[in-house]
């Protein structure tokens, strides 16, 4: 099994970006710039399907387990940690492994692709969030703020736990990445992101739960069928 640590030493850019111009975006090993394209088109999607997309009636999301998983404030901190768990990922894995970079864009575009489409034709929410803290610190603070600005609406499947998956199937697959650590790391932090949408009312464990069959489909066409052909 091979065992690599993160060698400054050993690590090396899959391409010389000093050398890149425009006009060679066609060209290897370049052409996998152009997949950062989906993440404004999909931002715009989002964005409407959140504040503009007229919906009539949201079914709301809720089983009987969402009352028994207490708020607790403390999973605000791997909550957060998401946006720099995925963003890192696919910062890291753009310079430095180009073709698990590929693998995680198919994989991110099927599967955020699905989960639009299903925000539009099967408009969701949660009524879990709860109306008083019994604890006074910055975190509830910081979650009463977030609760106001962002919306209960569009939770199944969630994002925010497909996008852990990202992350993770990344991690694991990147050629850098493949010590024992690292794997613990990316498996552990996945895991820790995608409870914390339960326990800070953000999704229903509804949502969870639905967002894993699709990630194991998009698994199944990205790192399984694929690397086969």
């Amino acid at each position: 099994m091979t065992n690599t640590t993160l060698s400054p030493r050993k690590i090396k850019p899959d391409a010389d970006w000093r050398q890149f111009r425009l006009r060679r975006i066609n060209e290897e090993p370049y052409r996998h710039a152009w997949l950062l394209l989906f993440w404004p088109i999909f931002g715009l999607l989002f964005g409407f399907v959140e504040r503009y997309y007229p919906v009539q009636n949201y079914h709301a999301m809720y089983c009987p387990l969402d009352d028994v998983i207490p708020f607790n404030e403390i999973f605000l901190l791997p909550y957060l940690f998401w946006f720099l768990y995925l963003g890192g990922t696919v910062v890291f894995l753009f310079f430095y492994d180009t073709k698990a970079f590929r693998r995680m864009m198919y994989f991110t575009m099927f599967t955020y692709a699905v989960t639009i489409a299903v925000y539009f034709l099967f408009p969701t929410c949660q009524e879990l969030r709860p109306l008083e803290f019994s604890r006074d610190n910055f975190l509830t603070q910081f979650m009463a703020a977030f609760y106001a600005f962002d919306t209960n609406t569009n939770v199944c499947p969630s994002l925010h736990v497909i996008g852990s998956v990202v992350a993770m199937l990344g991690g694991l697959d990147c050629k850098w990445l493949q010590s024992r650590g690292w794997k613990i790391f990316f498996v552990v932090s996945a895991v820790l992101i995608s409870i914390s949408t339960v326990f800070l009312k953000q999704h229903s464990l509804l949502d969870v739960l639905w967002a894993i069959p699709l990630c194991i489909v998009g698994w199944l066409l990205f790192y399984v069928w694929k690397k086969k052909s």
